[in-house]
């Protein structure tokens, strides 16, 4: 157990130096698409046939797909894994194809992105935002962009970074690709819609229960960022993460509010559905394009002691 633990942390570290160095190139992009592409394509055809019939019978197919879906990611994951540790310094490409379900380097790149479109105007700044977020951007002025920017780093931080490297930590490859097939079904049917109420049900309760240690733990690892902010960080977390509507999201959001003063969330717009969302924080309203450079910085000082905490883990289990 102690050697699996040593393995699996290790091959986190590997995974994590290399996303961070070389992030998913594009030309491997064109030439092979991304994990959560194929997960993807294994999903809507399963949608098109499944999702239909009186609710229950959506319900049961919905608890089936996500069955299916993590059933799947373990048994490819364990079959790939076992595959290249068989080969002379499997490990690389062991490594190499796990970094793919981290984000770090492309989440960072996404909100930058944001920041320099506000510095050339505010449409570019819509443009780039509407990258990283689901809701409506094309009436959001400068302080509704900046914090669209920073509230989808604070929540990708946690569930496209902590989580996986989290299930990756404790299960390997078998264990990150799980999570990141659920974690797409969420996306992709796990919304309150007509379509996908009874459907993606079972898809959204288990990436809720997939995410639920990651986000806490996004949450401290943010707070122990903010330096001298870390206990208004960590207060503003405990007290309003149950205000917002996913059990998981606000605990990141609060975080990083607290850390940087601000007051994140409130009302949103997603196609034809407005939302009153929770309002997190009691700081500043106002956001700005500075703002997200805070919002990264204190990013990468969490990712810092992601690292740093994998390392710990790494040492204590090989002793």
């Amino acid at each position: 157990m102690q050697a699996a633990l040593f393995a699996h942390l290790a091959l986190t570290l590997l995974a994590a130096a290399i996303e961070a160095a070389l992030g998913y190139p594009p030309a491997l992009f064109f030439r092979i698409a991304h994990p959560v592409v194929w997960i993807g394509a294994f999903l809507y055809p399963l949608d098109a046939r499944l999702n239909r019939g009186p609710p229950l019978l959506r319900r049961i197919a919905g608890v089936l797909t996500a069955g299916l879906l993590a059933l799947g990611g373990l048994a490819i994951g364990a079959a790939i894994q076992r595959g290249l540790l068989a080969l002379p310094f499997g490990v690389l490409p062991l490594a190499l194809l796990s970094s793919s379900l981290l984000a770090q380097r492309s989440l960072h790149s996404h909100v930058s992105d944001v920041a320099r479109g506000l510095d050339v105007s505010l449409e570019d700044g819509r443009a780039a935002v509407a990258k990283v977020v689901g809701r409506d951007v094309s009436r959001l002025d400068e302080a509704g962009v900046a914090r669209a920017a920073i509230e989808s780093l604070a929540e990708n931080f946690s569930d496209g970074i902590i989580a996986p490297a989290l299930w990756m930590a404790l299960l390997g490859l078998p264990g990150a690709l799980a999570y990141k097939a659920i974690n797409t079904a969420d996306s992709m049917i796990g919304h309150r819609s007509p379509r996908y109420l009874d459907f993606g049900w079972a898809s959204a309760r288990l990436d809720d229960a997939l995410n639920f240690l990651a986000a806490r733990l996004a949450a401290g690892l943010l707070a122990l960022a903010a330096g001298a902010n870390a206990r208004n960080a960590l207060a503003l977390a405990v007290r309003d993460a149950r205000n917002h509507a996913s059990p998981n999201a606000g605990w990141p959001e609060a975080a990083m509010a607290g850390a940087l003063g601000l007051r994140l969330g409130g009302p949103r717009t997603y196609g034809e559905q407005q939302v009153a969302g929770a309002t997190l924080g009691d700081g500043r309203f106002e956001a700005n394009r500075e703002d997200i450079w805070r919002a990264l910085a204190l990013y990468r000082r969490a990712l810092a002691a992601l690292w740093l905490l994998l390392a710990l883990g790494l040492l204590a289990s090989a002793s």
